[in-house]
């Protein structure tokens, strides 16, 4: 597999895991988060897709 762009700004989940949850993050966290994110955009564009829309909207993301 090809590597991927990371979609995660690291500096931001860090920072908001620091602050907000008292947690420290590990290194290989925003890699895995942004296959997480690239798992859900994919979802959303077959929702748009199907609904013959050239734009994912907020709805996509919804179950």
């Amino acid at each position: 597999m090809a590597e991927q762009d990371v979609l995660i700004v690291a500096s931001k989940l860090k920072k908001y895991l620091k602050e907000e949850k008292g947690m420290h993050t590990a290194g290989n966290v925003p890699e895995v988060l942004s296959d997480v994110v690239r798992k859900l955009v994919d979802v959303a564009v077959e929702k748009a897709k199907k609904n013959r829309r050239k734009t994912v909207k907020d709805r996509d993301f919804s179950e």
